[in-house]
């Protein structure tokens, strides 16, 4: 190994050896100066300018990981939310289907309940319109069973030329009343 000493009497003018210290120009004095200055320059710049760099960089490197995990959590809530949202949304739609199935339902035995009253009062109005007809065809009936036996009194009191008498024309009345609802019959 090199010794310092030995450099040193290397590097000075007076020294007869020709080595390659000589021949490169290279004083072993400004070196080492160089080297201190160097040291000296790098603890100065360690100590008041890369350490609070360092301080600086770790306190962003937190923060960037900060940032990234609360990042990283405001997704899974995002997706939380999401998936929230979803199952609010299909909630929803099972609801509403529900809804419109039971109001399917109402409207189904609405119109059920509306035909029947509907078909009810037809029958109705036709059974009353039957009895109607009934009892205007009686009515007509009795009408014309009235006038025929009034025309048959008046006729055979013509053929028989002679007066009845209120008795005898009750009588034929009622005798051909009888002959002709037996013969209608």
């Amino acid at each position: 190994m090199i010794d310092f000493f030995s450099i040193l009497a290397a590097t000075d003018p007076n020294a007869a050896s020709g080595g390659i210290v000589e021949k490169f120009g290279i004083h072993v004095g400004h070196i080492v100066m160089q080297g201190i200055s160097f040291s000296l320059l790098a603890y100065i710049l360690y100590r008041f300018a890369f350490k609070p760099v360092f301080a600086t960089m770790d306190e962003r490197n937190a923060k960037i990981a900060d940032g990234l995990k609360y990042a990283d959590d405001m997704k899974a809530q995002l997706e939380e939310a999401e998936q929230e949202r979803k199952e609010i949304i299909q909630k929803a739609s099972q609801e509403a289907q529900g809804i419109v199935n039971e109001a399917k339902t109402v409207a189904d035995e609405k119109i059920s309940n509306s035909t029947q009253e509907a078909i009810a009062r037809a029958e109705e109005i036709a059974a009353k319109a039957e009895q109607q007809i009934e009892l205007d065809r009686k009515k007509m009936m009795d009408e014309a069973r009235s006038e025929i036996t009034r025309l048959v009194v008046a006729t055979t009191g013509k053929v028989l030329s002679k007066e009845l008498s209120p008795e005898e024309q009750t009588r034929y009345s009622q005798s051909a009343s009888s002959q002709l609802v037996e013969s209608s019959n």
